[in-house]
């Protein structure tokens, strides 16, 4: 609950499901809560999850509590905090967005710093960034598997800032996030590199 651990943005695995769907929101919740080994599934941040009673995995609970939080381990071997959340747009897609806040990330790994902003966000931040994205990109392979979403992007609060339709199935050639694009059944990812 301690305020500085959610500081600072999020940063994200998004996921574009498809057309409005409680169904195919609700395998790609699943399969994300159970693909990232997230322990815990909490309605609250402002108590410790040892002072409150967890929450159904549901698209309900997003719906009640508009996000659910756990912890999960990084790459690292170290625990941070996480949450998701439903993005659903009156005439658009829906999103699921799975994120890890900056301020509890920078408390693990002094090199994030001031991450996206100045030098901190520059060519510098590939660095740790590389490890963190090739992780979330597994778990983006592996929730495919069982819900074939259209997009995923990876990186610092990306939900909704491109669609797969503007896309065409490629990535741009200089990116500042990560890129999951299915093609023929199978899912590519495509790095940042900026």
């Amino acid at each position: 609950m301690d305020d500085e651990n959610w500081s600072g943005g999020f940063y994200e695995l998004a996921l574009e499901i498809g057309e409005r769907s409680d169904e195919l929101l609700q395998l790609g919740l699943s399969a994300l809560w159970r693909v990232a080994a997230i322990d815990g599934c909490y309605g609250s941040r402002d108590s410790e999850p040892g002072e409150q009673d967890e929450v159904a995995c549901t698209v309900s609970s997003l719906a009640e509590f508009g996000h659910l939080q756990g912890t999960v381990t990084l790459p690292s071997g170290r625990r941070v905090v996480c949450g998701c959340v439903a993005i659903r747009e009156d005439d658009g897609p829906d999103w699921l967005d799975f994120y890890l806040p900056v301020g509890a990330l920078t408390r693990l790994d002094a090199r994030i710093g001031g991450f996206p902003f100045g030098q901190d966000g520059g060519a510098t931040s590939l660095e740790w960034r590389s490890a963190l994205d090739s992780w979330l990109a597994a778990i983006g392979a592996d929730i495919f598997q069982e819900v074939p979403f259209r997009l995923g992007l990876i990186g610092f609060e990306v939900a909704g800032e491109t669609y797969a339709e503007q896309l065409n199935g490629y990535a741009p050639g200089e990116r500042w996030e990560g890129y999951l694009l299915p093609a023929g059944g199978r899912l590519r990812f495509d790095p940042a590199n900026r």
